[in-house]
């Protein structure tokens, strides 16, 4: 289903909050081979195929709370506390037959590949997002993990139920060098994404704390700013390691995890390397390369000297 574009964004919440949002197909594949030897599967092996598929765990999150028990008391931030909740049998049950985006999307398939590129990005940023948490003693990591794979979750809808609007985005992005992705956003569709997903997930009444964690503006306090990080950096080297913005990027990690630099490019490279290893998850090809285990990503310019 294609939305027909106003530049109302009440009419977008409102088609957003009831369509059908398709999920990956290899999320698919993965939970139906887990589902054959289900005896032997834990919350934990569940949660990790997900964590690659923002789509999917947006689904989980939001049937989650749609049905959530009067007595419950505490908020559902994970995804092994939403598998748990459910339990393995249900959520295989529930989760069944879901539309797949690789069919969804086939008609239009430059759509496709820009879905994709997201979601890889947004599947690399939890990474990041999880590895710095836990350096950082955060006992609820998996939670800021989460918010980072969530952080660009509206851009991704409108890839699937707006194409054409997202490709015009794309496009000006690409043919003005110098023009923000906020600006390019309200002129195309007289509104900032950003500003759509917070309404989204208010309208979903997701947790609050995840709602606090991918807002950009709290990003003052260590656990947004890891999740913010987490995207920052994903987003920035998604194209390869020689983006002028990524030694700043280094800089500011290097202060939130109170390390050296070598130790924290050193970070990054492993991340990195897990992140590339599922790129097959989503279908595409990635200027993004694998990081040389011995040194720095020299590639950058302007890279802090270590």
């Amino acid at each position: 289903m294609i939305f027909t574009p106003t530049r109302n964004e009440a009419d977008w919440i409102r088609f957003l909050d009831v369509v059908e949002i398709p999920v990956l197909q290899r999320t698919v594949d993965e939970l139906a081979r887990l589902r054959e030897d289900e005896d032997h599967v834990g919350v934990r092996n569940i949660a990790q195929v997900l964590l690659h598929d923002p789509l999917f765990t947006l689904r989980v999150l939001r049937y989650l709370q749609a049905h959530r028990h009067t007595v419950q008391t505490a908020d559902i931030t994970t995804l092994e506390q939403a598998v748990m909740m459910l339990g393995i049998t249900p959520f295989f049950t529930h989760f069944a037959n879901l539309p797949v985006v690789e069919l969804v999307m086939a008609p239009q398939p430059l759509a496709l590949d820009g879905l994709m590129r997201v979601a890889f990005r947004a599947h690399h940023a939890a990474l990041y997002a999880r590895d710095w948490a836990n350096l950082r003693s955060d006992s609820r990591a998996d939670e800021v993990a989460i918010a980072a794979l969530l952080h660009d979750l509206a851009e991704m809808l409108l890839w699937c139920f707006a194409p054409a609007e997202s490709l015009r985005i794309a496009e000006m992005l690409r043919t003005e060098e110098n023009l923000r992705s906020s600006a390019a956003q309200t002129r195309v569709l007289g509104f900032k994404i950003s500003q759509l997903q917070l309404k989204l997930f208010a309208q979903w009444r997701l947790a609050p704390v995840l709602q606090e964690l991918m807002n950009d503006s709290h990003g003052s306090h260590p656990r947004s700013a890891n999740a913010a990080l987490a995207v920052s950096l994903a987003r920035h080297s998604v194209g390869g390691w020689d983006n002028p913005a990524l030694p700043d990027d280094y800089v500011a990690i290097q202060q939130l995890l109170k390390s050296t630099l070598p130790e924290t490019l050193a970070r990054i490279k492993h991340t990195a390397s897990e992140a590339l290893a599922a790129h097959d998850w989503y279908h595409i090809e990635l200027a993004l390369t694998p990081l040389d285990n011995d040194s720095p990503p020299t590639g950058a310019k302007g890279l802090p000297e270590s």
